[in-house]
């Protein structure tokens, strides 16, 4: 295994038991049937699937602890997790037990890269489902696209969405150090600190977790890699994908910087102006 997916895995694995127990991660609608998912997705999975869910293969690429994935089952669809940790694949067999859902979804334990090994799935999905969190734990979109058109059947569609790559150059600015202030007002605006072109991983030791800042994380570090917008709209079409919309949002479900504020439904943005996108979407179709 790579360097980075052991690093990367480690640190998904510990995270596991601080994101099931997390306020972040309210699974109440889900356990009581009415599972929701952001309402960025909500807006746009009416274009990818506008006769709904049901009877539809849905394949759920880096599902974690497949949440999102058991939403889409209870609509109706049957539901295939593919996760490379696996405390995260046996936490979400065991919800997908828990919720009477196991007749619709399956969950995977393995590298995405090793997808096609780990699933052959010779007659195709509907739909390709990824969202929030995924290619940034990644060194090669153009594989990961290649990998999500070999999946799809002919007609079939992806849906994905995450931070923006414009966003993701940023970090809390140093408190110790002279910051501009947004709108004129207290709050420092976030300080340039990772090249927005970087073609090697970076690596971060995590301070604290988006889903509880309070957690104890273990202190090994993570490798993220960074992927221009250009590159990832070249690599869907280079596989073989027609996009069908691009959106820039400026909201994203994590408060990516402090500066953010809460704009309900579990979404964060600026306050005051929209400076930049916090977050992009994108469907395509195989041709």
């Amino acid at each position: 295994m790579p360097e980075w997916a052991r690093l990367n895995r480690a640190h998904w694995n510990s995270v596991v038991p601080i994101h099931v127990a997390s306020e972040f991660y309210n699974l109440s609608p889900l356990r009581a049937g009415r599972g929701r998912l952001y309402p960025i997705e909500e807006a746009e999975l009416s274009r990818i699937t506008p006769q709904g869910w049901r009877g539809l293969r849905v394949l759920h690429l880096q599902c974690h602890f497949g949440a999102d994935s058991l939403v889409l089952a209870q609509r109706g669809a049957t539901v295939v997790g593919l996760d490379f940790s696996m405390p995260a694949i046996t936490q979400a067999r065991a919800l997908a037990t828990e919720l009477g859902l196991d007749d619709l979804s399956r969950f995977v334990g393995a590298n995405l890269y090793d997808a096609r090994h780990a699933l052959p799935e010779p007659e195709g999905f509907d739909v390709v489902y990824t969202t929030w969190g995924t290619i940034g734990w990644l060194p090669d979109v153009v594989e990961w696209a290649r990998i999500i058109a070999w999946f799809l059947k002919p007609g079939g569609r992806l849906y994905f969405a995450d931070g923006h790559p414009a966003a993701l150059v940023f970090d809390d600015a140093d408190p110790a150090s002279p910051a501009a202030l947004l709108d004129g007002g207290s709050t420092p605006f976030p300080a340039v600190r990772y090249p927005y072109f970087e073609r090697d991983g970076v690596v971060i030791a995590p301070e604290a977790d988006y889903a509880d800042p309070d957690a104890v994380l273990s202190g090994a570090p993570t490798v993220e890699f960074s992927h221009p917008l250009g590159e990832i709209i070249t690599a869907v079409i280079d596989a073989g994908l027609t996009i069908d919309f691009l959106h820039e949002h400026d909201t994203v479900p994590w408060q990516m910087f402090s500066a953010l504020q809460p704009r309900g439904e579990g979404l964060w943005g600026w306050p005051g102006t929209a400076w930049l996108p916090l977050s992009m979407s994108l469907g395509a179709t195989r041709r």
